[in-house]
């Protein structure tokens, strides 16, 4: 699920990606709130609070706000140059190693989680917030924006457009064709969010059973899909 990209993956492909990686964005988004009480990947939400502290007068809030988008935008940022410079190189694994390094990171922000005191919270935050910049960064530019896996709006919106072109396709009598069409990509959609959500159920429960534990956790979950890829590309290589 980590190789082809674009128009050469199947949906297969594309649906194992997203509920895999949605169900580690919820828990990451989910367990970062439960700890510190701020969400680090709803950037809709983020920026408008900016919008709404600075109007206020409230620069230390708008500042944390500014914060959490800036790491998300630079996670995004590492993630695309870090593909860049591996499709110039020929790495056919360069999306299993952007994941690698998010498992990487992921393990190294659990021990921060658990050495940290006080300013444990800010950390959490936005080392969440750049990991799931790049991870959303990661699954964009390999599906061609077919699927997401933090961005829920769009996943829903998507959702609610699906559902109302069956609708109007089953109104008029649309051809087979094209309502098998929408009903393949809600198969993806609705899945999709439903993992965020199980996953963000798993991330409470995970943290307030075992606190940095969870990141350990789900840094080896995202190992263990990087790293046959990457694996293979070396005896291919070999």
């Amino acid at each position: 699920m980590l190789i082809r990209q674009g128009e050469h993956r199947g949906t297969a492909a594309d649906r194992k990606l997203a509920w895999s990686l949605a169900g580690v964005a919820g828990a990451l988004n989910a367990a970062g709130f439960y700890a510190a009480g701020l969400y680090s990947s709803h950037m809709t939400g983020t920026v408008s609070t900016m919008a709404d502290h600075l109007a206020l007068g409230n620069l230390g809030a708008f500042g944390v706000a500014l914060a959490i988008v800036g790491t998300f935008v630079a996670g995004a940022v590492v993630s695309t140059l870090l593909i860049n410079a591996g499709q110039r190189r020929g790495l056919s694994a360069i999306y299993a190693y952007s994941v690698f390094l998010e498992a990487v990171l992921l393990a190294g922000l659990g021990a921060a989680d658990l050495w940290l005191h006080e300013l444990r919270g800010p950390t959490l935050v936005m080392g969440l917030s750049f990991l799931m910049g790049l991870q959303n960064a990661v699954v964009t530019r390999i599906s061609n924006a077919r699927v997401r896996t933090t961005h829920v709006t769009g996943m829903i919106t998507d959702i609610g457009i699906e559902l109302g072109n069956l609708l109007d396709g089953l109104g008029h009598r649309t051809d087979r064709e094209q309502v098998r069409g929408t009903l393949d990509k809600l198969k993806t959609h609705v899945p999709t969010v439903l993992s965020f959500f199980g996953g963000g159920v798993f991330g409470v429960l995970g943290y307030s059973a075992g606190g940095p534990m969870l990141f350990v956790t789900l840094a080896v979950i995202l190992a263990g899909f990087a790293a046959p890829v990457i694996v293979t590309q070396w005896r291919a290589a070999a």
